[in-house]
């Protein structure tokens, strides 16, 4: 049996592959990678990886072994780095795979040492530095261990030296420019090898902020990595969700559960197959929108878990069966994360499986 759905999200690969030209050409002469974790951003690695990788991309970044496990058959050749590192047992997968681990601290750099020398030749890795952001990566304390002691990097094939920017979104927060002191001495203290430094926002942040290798992920799949400012990126999805109903409700009608909408007048309310199971969020509640036909149509009343009501009164060509833009014409991605206070990132990667991804042009 094979069913419609009652969500479509199409992701244009052509739009993704012109997003990494374009920061690929403000990054050079240093090289961009992809970072595709979380399923490239809910997007679909699996589609989309191989797609980059065509255009030319060399380096992927994921955030798990699972993941890198699971794009290495797409991703034949290609460097493929794992940014939580390798967890401990998890050394002969690496190796077997040729992935790459991220050593985020001083324990996980000696077993890699140690791997190496069981498997009698020098492997790759990146070395973190954290600068400011307090997750992962060598603080300060470790790194001088490091730099009085660089024996204990030998047998590690050390491809590069990267930290992580806390603020490149705001370009006025002293942060990145603070960061960027403490990565270069950091480099200083470490032995000559590339630099991998920007993330997406970091590669509009100026010179001070190239580096070997940048690391651009959410700018990749269309979120504005200059917040504030007009967005340089192409949208690369469109999110829709079936009417299954149209009813008209009469002034002082309420809407949903809690009766938190209430008609000011004779109202037509299209119900929507989509809710929160499918990550549209309940915060979108009351606040919301869709688009039909080149208009907006308000979202009112509760989001629930399978189902969305809109305000169509305005909209007579809205019936069971047509489709409301979620993410698309006339609403970014970033003005649906607005609307429910958050950010891209989280609407994208908080898309569920129900909702059907199909690639192509939007």
């Amino acid at each position: 049996m094979t069913a419609e759905p009652g969500a479509i999200l199409t992701v244009d690969p052509a739009a993704v592959v012109a997003n990494w030209r374009l920061l690929a050409a403000r990054a050079a002469p240093g090289a961009v990678a992809a970072v595709v974790k979380a399923d490239a951003y809910g997007l679909g690695a699996a589609a989309l990886a191989p797609a980059l990788a065509a255009a030319g991309c060399r380096q992927f970044f994921v955030a798990t072994p699972d993941e890198a496990l699971a794009l290495r058959p797409l991703l034949p050749g290609a460097f493929l780095a794992v940014l939580g590192g390798v967890w401990p047992g998890a050394e002969a997968d690496f190796i077997a795979a040729d992935i790459v681990p991220v050593l985020n601290e001083l324990g996980e750099v000696d077993r890699w040492r140690a791997a190496a020398r069981a498997a009698g030749r020098a492997l790759p890795a990146l070395l973190h530095v954290d600068t400011g952001m307090s997750r992962l990566g060598l603080d300060a304390a470790e790194l001088a261990v490091l730099a009085a002691d660089p024996g204990r990097l030998v047998g590690i094939d050390l491809r590069y030296v990267m930290t992580h920017l806390l603020a490149a979104e705001c370009p006025d927060d002293p942060a990145n420019a603070e960061q960027g002191a403490r990565f270069a001495a950091a480099c200083a203290v470490l032995p000559p090898v590339p630099r991998s430094f920007a993330n997406s926002s970091g590669l509009f942040l100026g010179a001070a902020f190239a580096s070997d290798l940048a690391r651009p992920g959410a700018a990749l799949w269309g979120i504005n990595p200059t917040p504030g400012q007009a967005n340089p990126m192409r949208q690369v999805a469109r999110l829709q969700a079936r009417v299954l109903a149209v009813r008209g409700v009469p002034s002082g009608a309420t809407v949903g559960y809690n009766a938190t909408f209430t008609a000011a007048r004779a109202t037509r309310i299209a119900t929507v197959a989509i809710g929160y199971a499918d990550g549209w969020r309940r915060a979108l509640s009351n606040t919301g929108a869709a688009g039909f036909d080149g208009a907006r149509v308000p979202l009112v009343g509760r989001v629930s878990m399978d189902l969305t009501t809109f305000d169509v009164t305005d909209q007579p060509g809205v019936r069971p069966g047509v489709w409301l833009d979620l993410i698309g014409p006339g609403q970014d991605v970033d003005a649906v994360a607005a609307a429910a206070g958050t950010n891209g990132y989280e609407i994208l990667t908080g898309l569920g499986p129900r909702i059907a991804r199909r690639y192509g042009s939007l």
